[in-house]
């Protein structure tokens, strides 16, 4: 098997659409097609279920996603170490999803750039699951979201604790409520919560639009074609059109920095340092 069929799999596997997978991979569809359907034959067994209406992944592909991702992040992590080998201070790579806090972000940067042994920092950001950037080495820290992202396996500490909210169209008659309950955000008949994929790359049951990225979430939401419930700290990134509405029973959102326990980086240990300070 080649890395570059391995790589159009896992492209068609997590985005379940030939078209979007083909633009994220900067080619065209037809042979990004032709390239699963050989893997397929070699392989002898089928990676995908195709109708006219979506793609889903058979037990074989949930299988090879996995281990695709596992192979890519470290053929990724090992190409990064090589060409670090050789610096006296190789940059940290700091793993979070999309929307994280950037209050949190920023006062974070900051102090650790004014830190006498700082390194430069480069961010990796994550639509869901930050977590598996640690785990396949492409990362050496994640900003991680309890209960939402695992934490298994993984030194922690404590950042900060928040609420939820629940994300509407501002036209929606819940939107002039000063709170809301779980269960009413759930029940809405014209918003059905978002769904985004498990590990695996598949989506969990439900008529909820299945969402790919942060930007695609809040426009279905102004919309009016699902909602979701988020971090309190999420309020700050809303478009005009949107509402924040603070959910009373929701589960507490815990931020927690992250690393793996076998590391032994002089910088690393610094920004944690400099996290928990703040």
């Amino acid at each position: 098997m080649e890395t570059r069929e391995l790589r159009y799999f896992v492209a068609v596997a997590e985005e379940l659409h030939f078209g979007r997978a083909a633009e994220r991979l900067g080619i065209a569809q037809p042979p990004l097609s032709r390239t699963i359907a050989q893997l397929e034959q070699r392989l002898g067994v089928e990676l995908l279920n195709r109708t006219s209406r979506k793609v889903t992944l058979t037990a074989a592909g949930s299988g090879l996603l996995a281990e695709g991702r596992a192979i890519l992040g470290a053929l990724t992590a090992a190409e990064r170490r090589a060409r670090h080998a050789t610096t006296d201070q190789p940059p940290l790579v700091l793993s979070l999803k999309t929307g994280t806090s950037g209050e949190l972000l920023a006062k974070l940067l900051d102090a650790y750039a004014a830190e006498p042994d700082a390194v430069a920092i480069e961010l990796l950001f994550c639509e869901s699951q930050p977590d598996r950037p640690l785990h396949d080495g492409r990362a050496d820290v994640a900003l991680l979201h309890q209960p939402f992202d695992a934490t298994d396996g993984f030194d922690t500490e404590v950042l900060s604790t928040e609420g939820q909210i629940a994300i509407l169209p501002s036209s929606h008659p819940l939107a002039t409520r000063p709170h809301v309950l779980l269960a009413e955000v759930k029940s809405l008949p014209q918003l059905p919560p978002a769904r985004w994929p498990g590990p695996d790359g598949t989506y969990p049951e439900g008529p909820g639009a299945e969402i790919h990225n942060q930007m695609q979430l809040l426009q279905l939401i102004e919309l009016g074609r699902t909602s979701v419930v988020l971090p309190e700290s999420c309020r700050t990134n809303l478009r005009e059109g949107l509402t924040a509405i603070p959910v009373q029973d929701a589960p507490t959102v815990t931020t927690v920095i992250a690393w793996p326990p076998h590391s032994r980086s002089r910088a690393l240990a610094t920004l944690v340092r400099v996290a928990t300070r703040l």
